[in-house]
Parts: structure tokens; sequence; C-alpha cells
């Protein structure tokens, strides 16, 4: 009897797997475009945390900002590129692989990963 290859995990995107980096580009997925304060109060960081995240972001090109004028004070917006968006698709991806590989499942009702061999509560 031979022995069985193990299923390779996936490889996550280092860039998008650190918390903030995912948190910022999955909001801009959803949002559209965001100012740097609208960032900085929906994420809850300081300045230099944020800015430092925020440039890792357009050094890959996973996002791009530009500045609006809408009033004497202008504002920096960001916005997610399309090869920001394909990357948080196979980020989201390569995740749902690794659970499937795992032989957990995700349950949509409290958002915990549970094992086959754990009973799940019924509705």
């Amino acid at each position: 009897m031979t022995p069985t290859t193990p299923t390779p995990l996936p490889r996550l995107d280092p860039l998008l797997h650190q918390p903030v980096r995912t948190q910022i580009v999955a909001f801009l997925s959803g949002r559209g475009e965001a100012t740097f304060s609208e960032l900085k109060r929906a994420l809850a960081i300081t300045d230099g945390n944020l800015g430092a995240h925020l440039n890792k972001l357009v050094e890959a090109a996973f996002i791009e900002s530009r500045d609006v004028s809408l009033t004497a004070r202008s504002q920096t917006v960001f916005l997610l590129t399309a090869a920001g968006r394909t990357a948080l698709a196979d980020y989201v991806a390569q995740l749902t692989e690794l659970v499937r590989v795992s032989g957990a499942s995700a349950r949509p009702d409290d958002g915990f990963l549970v094992s086959p061999s754990q009973p799940q509560e019924s509705s």
C-alpha cells in the first residue's frame, strides 16, 4: 500500500494576508472609493499605520489614488484597481480552498469553522 500524497495547501498572497490590507481592499471593493479619512474611521487605525498600508497597496497597483477638490481643501480618494479586484477574488478563493482541503466547513450563521466530525446545530 502506497502512502497518499497530501494535498498541497494553497499559497496565500502575503500582501493581502495582512489583516489591515485585507480590510482596505475589501472595503474598497464594496464601497467603490473612499477618502483617507473615511478609511481611517472605518478601520479605526492611526494615520501612519493607514498610510503605510495604503502605500504598499499602491506600490502593488492594487489601489490607486486621486486628488479631488470639492471644497477649498482637496482630499485624496482611493479606489480599487482591476488588479486589486482580481487579487482579492484570488485571495478569497485561496482561503476557500484552504478550508476545503482542511476538511472543515464554514458555518454561515456563526462564522466559525467546523470540523466534519463536530455535530452541527440544526435550525
